[in-house]
């Protein structure tokens, strides 16, 4: 997951459920995280039964439509085994995301988040988020040492653009 999706990293999701996909020879070509929605705004405008597509990536190669065949499957299966009523996703557009795959699999275009910002740091890019991750109350050594790098001028920000919010409405 860490190594093919675009974010390449799994920091902070919290997996309430976990897909694979394989070939018909039995090797891994895709995966997808379900869990808590990240923003808590969402459980309050959604209610209960909400969770959030976290991550979704499979191998280059793999076969046209094969992303929207991936998410009916997973849709199916959580319709049929969970009591989520409704699934939560964001196309990052900083990344070149739309979210096609999701307007493919009849998801709904929601709207836009706020703009937000990220972190450049070691060539890398993090969710502002990252120097606010705490554990039992204290930052962790990471967010501690990007929020230095920030204050030393070895980060900076960057403004983004919202991300496009998809929503599935799983019908009983």
């Amino acid at each position: 997951m860490e190594r093919l999706h675009y974010s390449h990293n799994i920091n902070g999701v919290i997996a309430d459920y976990c897909f694979k996909m394989e070939n018909k020879e039995g090797n891994l070509i895709g995966a997808a995280i379900f869990g808590q929605p990240a923003m808590a705004g969402q459980l309050k405008r959604f209610g209960k039964g909400t969770v959030e597509l976290r991550r979704l990536v499979l191998v280059d190669d793999t076969k046209r439509n094969a992303e929207s065949f991936f998410i009916g499957r997973m849709l199916r299966w959580l319709k049929e085994h969970t009591d989520m009523r409704t699934i939560v996703s964001y196309a990052d557009p900083e990344y070149g995301h739309e979210g096609i795959v999701y307007k493919a699999s009849n998801f709904i275009l929601e709207g836009k988040t706020a703009a937000g910002k990220v972190i450049f740091y070691q060539g890398k890019k993090y969710h502002d988020k990252a120097i606010r991750t705490k554990y039992k109350g204290k930052l962790k050594p990471f967010a501690e040492k990007i929020k230095k790098a920030l204050e030393d001028g070895e980060a900076n920000y960057k403004k983004t653009a919202g991300k496009n919010i998809y929503v599935y409405f799983l019908e009983r």
